[in-house]
């Protein structure tokens, strides 16, 4: 199908803080290239209809333009920044927030051979494919019911769910499907990553979060690295910087008292890390992060 009543009703429908008058429902309107910039991921699927963006998860990169998505089923520390974006021609996406409930709800009322066999390997916690046409005419039916007050809160939830039929029946599904497995590899990637996140600051043994993750520590190690492109430790590391800049926007002038609270108890070390994540050292970077946050909204990258 033509992306340009996709388009249209982006453009019709985004507003400022990305949010539709759809519970789960995102509209993304971009009017300039920004610096990668990082943030956790959720676990979304993000259709482009105009632009193109770029997403970095460990040593893997993502791009993604008109007419493809991007799945993720793990909330993963993220790189992101949209590459062609302009005054004239913005860069505009759909997002739409995946439930585990969701997922599993669709799974159990499948019948015998309604879905593609699933594969050995756990899959990457992040996927990206062209749409296909029955995807996109999903996608575009709910964008419509933002002009149809009256019908929407019936119809919203059905067409919802067909979108989820049609990620978990195509080219991506196996990394779908695994949201919503109870036992699953993912799952039990997914408790870690939650534990990891929850914990960021502390010291743990990678024995320890893998027997907790219900996993031998060889499956875990293999099927982490899998999920999220990342170690464990590599992943911690994310986090604590991630959150270090967030906590710097606020607080710029004290920088080491951020990074002992994330977790470095080495200054020279904490400096070192974030340069290398972010570019400029964590005084130089928390002054501008500072400046940003009392622009107007919408400067922010």
């Amino acid at each position: 199908m033509s992306l340009e009543e996709f388009r249209v009703l982006l453009e019709r429908h985004a507003r400022p803080d990305w949010r539709t008058a759809v519970d789960g429902v995102l509209i993304s309107k971009v009017d300039r290239p920004d610096p990668p910039a990082p943030a956790m991921s959720g676990t979304v699927l993000a259709v482009i209809a105009q632009g193109a963006k770029r997403l970095a998860l460990g040593e893997r990169v993502y791009e993604y333009g008109a007419g493809q998505y991007l799945v993720a089923s793990v909330d993963l520390p993220v790189t992101g920044q949209f590459t062609q974006a302009g005054p004239e021609r913005p860069a505009l996406g759909f997002g739409l927030a995946l439930e585990p409930y969701a997922v599993a709800e669709l799974l159990l009322r499948a019948g015998p051979g309604d879905l593609p066999r699933a594969g050995g390997a756990v899959p990457s916690g992040i996927a990206v494919s062209d749409a296909p046409a029955a995807l996109l005419d999903a996608v575009v039916r709910l964008l419509r019911l933002l002009d149809e007050p009256r019908d929407r809160a019936v119809l919203a939830p059905l067409v919802k769910r067909e979108i989820l039929w049609r990620l978990i029946t195509g080219e991506q599904g196996a990394t779908v499907r695994e949201l919503g497995l109870a036992d699953s590899g993912l799952s039990h990637v997914s408790r870690a990553v939650r534990w990891i996140r929850e914990h960021y600051a502390e010291s743990f043994r990678v024995e320890d979060v893998a027997r907790m993750s219900g996993m031998s520590v060889s499956a875990f190690y293999r099927n982490f690295q899998a999920v999220t492109a990342m170690s464990p430790i590599q992943f911690q590391k994310q986090i604590r910087l991630q959150e270090a800049r967030l906590l710097l926007a606020t607080r710029p002038g004290d920088v080491t008292g951020v990074g002992r609270r994330v977790g470095y108890d080495n200054a020279s070390q904490f400096s070192r890390e974030y340069r290398r994540q972010f570019g400029a050292p964590p005084s130089r970077d928390a002054a501008r992060l500072h400046d940003l946050t009392r622009a107007p909204a919408g400067i922010l990258p």
